[in-house]
């Protein structure tokens, strides 16, 4: 099996109410890139959230309405030190600043999460079936920290199209030992993969990943979250 990662190149600046499924296709296009069963299609949140208008303008003091607004999008507060809140979402995620992000963001904005990311894959995956006649899945991606690991990574916030979980359990390993608790999250890993040719500063809020046999299903990104019950941790 080969794993082949193309970004999509020459997205134009997203704005509320922007077609981002014609704009994806248009990209695919200039790729020469035609979808066929069994790709991924990774998109960021960013270019999601503005074209859902989840864009906010920062008036007065930016830094205090920015500290503001990450506040007001919690539904939780996890951990605070100094300038750093991690927070819990209204959709369950827990990330740095409650997902509130100024990076590729227009002077004196801040741009939000998306409010449903599973529903926004779905409509994207919709798009793009009812264009091409293929239908394909669609994860929106995010760059997330990670507890007790250095850097960042992106992982899925929206799925449609596949499972998010390859589970293992009742499978035997290379040595025949049966494996017990092994769920792979292979939706997490998809959004890692495709950030390697979209990178955070390059302009590329797109790329379509091709070769995988993607677990079968009708998986949410919020299967990923795993449950207050089974945290050793809060």
């Amino acid at each position: 099996m080969s794993l082949i990662i193309h970004p999509l190149p020459g997205i134009p600046e997203v704005r509320r109410g922007d077609d981002l499924a014609a704009l994806l296709l248009a990209a695919l296009a200039r790729a020469r890139l035609v979808v066929t069963a069994g790709d991924v299609l990774v998109v960021t949140h960013k270019i999601v959230s503005k074209a859902e208008g989840a864009v906010v303008q920062l008036g007065g003091d930016e830094e205090q309405a920015y500290r503001a607004l990450v506040l007001d999008e919690a539904v939780e507060v996890i951990r605070r030190r100094g300038d750093l809140v991690i927070a819990k979402t209204r959709h369950g995620f827990i990330c740095a600043n409650a997902g509130v992000d100024r990076s590729n963001a227009a002077q004196g904005t801040a741009v939000l999460l998306p409010r449903d990311p599973d529903s926004s894959a779905h409509g994207i995956r919709m798009a793009i079936k009812a264009s091409s006649g293929v239908d394909i899945a669609v994860i929106i991606s995010d760059t997330f920290g990670r507890p007790w690991r250095r850097g960042l990574t992106d992982i899925a916030i929206g799925l449609s199209g596949m499972a998010a979980l390859l589970d293992l359990k009742g499978t035997v390993d290379a040595s025949g030992r049966e494996l017990h608790v092994t769920e792979v999250a292979v939706a997490d890993e998809i959004a890692a993969a495709a950030d390697l040719v979209m990178g955070k500063a390059a302009a590329v809020p797109a790329a379509l990943v091709r070769g995988l046999e993607v677990p079968a299903g009708d998986g949410r990104a919020t299967d990923l979250v795993r449950s207050p019950e089974e945290d050793l941790f809060r």
